[in-house]
């Protein structure tokens, strides 16, 4: 990522190199290693401002401090308001689990703050989220969940934890979310807020997808009730298509698995909604998501 690589480059020289994530190598995120630049002198559309900034990153620290501190690690909040970077990233270095989100990211138009707190949250699920992880330079896995499970983490626990202090009803009061989406909360949820709480979760999904759409200079809308159709037949642990990423979200946003129920961190089936179970729009989607053969 622009001033990273080389100071990843230098580090290598010196002593063994910290691993990254989105990807392995430090160089991208959760997108795609891009060179869009947002400065912060730019004025945001989208209502982001410093504030919001902080405001969303300090609301989901408070929350998973804690949580890393009980896995006898220290989480690093990484907060580059200034770099106009349009990405972010995971790391591990010792005893440290870090994010890295930047200003760029959270400037650009398609990112609403409710997007920006779904970056932060899959950037968590890189440490947090469990298995499928990513392939490790040397064999095997990694220490980091890969960019869908990341996806699915960051809208099924993370997400609700971040929103279920709010009056969701009264913030998706006067907010248009497809038809789709809200029957599908309502047949997954019974209570008001929770149902609420799905709708604001799957439009922050929307936003997010937006950004990826508008990254890869694609023209097909995103759709809830359009779902990637692509079926793996092994992990993809690369990023998804926007769409692909998008269902995911929205999976995450309708399963109705306990957000403090933990993924396990091998057992990729614990606490998650599963096809085995007989869920389907609220499982891990096929398109990169490789069904257990039984």
């Amino acid at each position: 990522m622009k001033r990273g690589i080389l100071t990843l480059a230098a580090a290598a020289v010196l002593t063994v190199a910290p691993t990254y994530s989105c990807d392995q190598h430090g160089t991208s995120g959760i997108v795609e290693d891009n060179n869009l630049w947002i400065p912060a002198n730019i004025k945001a559309v989208n209502g982001m401002s410093e504030e919001v900034f902080n405001d969303v990153l300090d609301r989901v620290e408070a929350i998973y401090a804690p949580i890393v501190k009980a896995e006898g690690k220290k989480l690093s909040v990484q907060r580059n308001w200034e770099d106009g970077t349009v990405n972010a990233y995971a790391q591990q270095r010792g005893n440290t689990w870090s994010i890295a989100m930047f200003g760029g990211l959270a400037r650009h138009e398609a990112v609403t703050p409710d997007g920006f707190a779904m970056v932060a949250c899959h950037e968590l699920g890189h440490h947090l989220g469990g298995q499928p992880r990513k392939s490790s330079w040397f064999g095997g896995t990694s220490w980091a969940s890969n960019e869908g499970q990341s996806d699915y983490f960051g809208a099924m626990k993370c997400m609700r934890k971040y929103m279920e202090v709010d009056d969701n009803i009264a913030m998706m009061a006067n907010v248009k979310v497809p038809e789709f989406a809200v029957k599908q909360c309502q047949d997954n949820f019974s209570n008001a807020e929770d149902i609420a709480m799905c709708k604001r979760n799957a439009m922050a999904g929307m936003s997010l997808a937006g950004l990826f759409k508008a990254l890869r200079n694609l023209s097909e809308p995103l759709r809830f009730d359009t779902p990637d159709t692509n079926v793996v037949t092994r992990h993809n642990h690369n990023h998804p298509e926007p769409q692909c990423r998008l269902d995911t979200y929205f999976a995450g946003a309708i399963c109705d698995k306990d957000h403090y129920a933990d993924i396990d961190p091998s057992d990729e089936a614990l606490n998650v909604c599963t096809r085995s179970e007989g869920f389907d729009l609220e499982a891990r989607p096929r398109c990169w998501y490789a069904v257990p053969r039984s």
